[in-house]
């Protein structure tokens, strides 16, 4: 079951899709969030918007080079507008990887230079890379000479001391050197020595004045801004100052009243809005399908936790998800019974 076939049960529950042409715009976007925007997260998200611009989890070279090629890079046709981040610091193994991308039907291919983690920092990977924009320059360049998707960056503000706004200008500077063309900002610096990655997306204050500047010192490049932004009045008015949104961690643990209102809002595509229910009712296939072919119920059925986010049997609903999906024979009635409590039906 795929999310076509989803979308075909949103239909008989009268919520009639648009079918519209399929657009990369990145007016409004998805973050990268590891361990959260995997394939069953997107296949969700998308029955609330067609035209939001998705990423994957951060996908290192190694893993793909040396690793379960398939398993990392395999998405769902349905998912599309979909981009692949990639993280590593080796031109060569980014031009490959990028080449996997584009052959696998990927719409972009991101650069990671943001990641704050140890682990990462050790492999040369992730925000660290801050501190070599030629570097920086070198992969990019190497990724777009091997494919003809977009190749765009996301990075920090700074990373520990290298945090002015003049190093960020140069750092930008020297980086659209190599022709990419769209910035993604973390609003926000890492400071690797001391903090988590957990601390890393809340210590550090947000600066979107930050942001704006860069727009206003590059007005020929896409800027797009993220960090910590909750509604849609805030991406308003950011979109006043800068090219596009992207959301994090709000549009994964609370996605309905983001996801579900951009196509009107920013794509110019004003179709029927499903219900909070009609959405979790059509997703039922889809978790049937995932199930018999052997994935975990929890697996799947986590991203939803957030669905019903303040709404009546809301917190019966996570709960029942949250104590059951883990079990080893766990199926699709223990979503289906999680539902009911919404549904009025327990």
């Amino acid at each position: 079951m795929n999310i076509s076939q989803t979308v075909e049960n949103i239909e008989t529950i009268g919520i009639k899709p648009v079918v519209t042409e399929v657009s990369i715009a990145r007016r409004f976007s998805v973050a990268p969030m590891m361990d959260w925007t995997d394939s069953h997260c997107r296949s969700f998200h998308r029955l609330m918007s067609r035209h939001a611009l998705l990423y994957t989890e951060m996908v290192t070279t190694g893993a793909l080079i040396h690793g379960h090629r398939e398993r990392f890079l395999r998405y769902t046709d349905d998912e599309h507008p979909v981009a692949l981040q990639l993280g590593g610091s080796n031109p060569d193994d980014l031009a490959l990887c990028a080449r996997m991308a584009e052959d696998h039907g990927y719409d972009e291919v991101n650069l990671n230079v943001g990641c704050p983690s140890d682990r990462v920092q050790n492999n040369m990977i992730g925000a660290c890379l801050m501190g070599h924009p030629q570097l920086v320059a070198e992969c990019l360049a190497s990724m777009q000479n091997a494919v003809s998707i977009p190749v765009t960056v996301k990075h920090r503000l700074g990373i520990d001391e290298l945090d002015s706004q003049e190093y960020l200008l140069n750092f930008i500077d020297q980086v659209r050197q190599s022709g990419c063309k769209t910035f993604i900002v973390h609003a926000r610096k890492a400071i690797l020595q001391g903090l988590n990655p957990k601390q890393n997306r809340e210590i550090p204050p947000l600066c979107y004045d930050r942001v704006y500047e860069v727009k206003q010192t590059f007005p020929e490049l896409e800027i797009i801004i993220n960090g910590g932004i909750k509604t849609l009045e805030e991406c308003d008015e950011h979109l006043q100052k800068v090219d596009g949104v992207m959301i994090g961690r709000e549009a994964y643990q609370n996605p309905y009243p983001l996801l579900s209102q951009v196509d009107t809002r920013y794509f110019n595509d004003p179709h029927p809005i499903a219900t909070r229910e009609a959405i979790a009712e059509a997703f039922i296939p889809y978790i049937e399908a995932q199930v018999a072919q052997g994935a975990p119920l929890y697996a799947i059925t986590k991203h939803l936790l957030g669905l019903f986010h303040g709404q009546r049997g809301g917190k019966q609903f996570r709960r029942h998800i949250s104590e059951n999906g883990h079990k080893k024979m766990a199926g699709p009635e223990v979503f289906q019974q999680a539902l009911n409590f919404v549904l009025g039906k327990d």
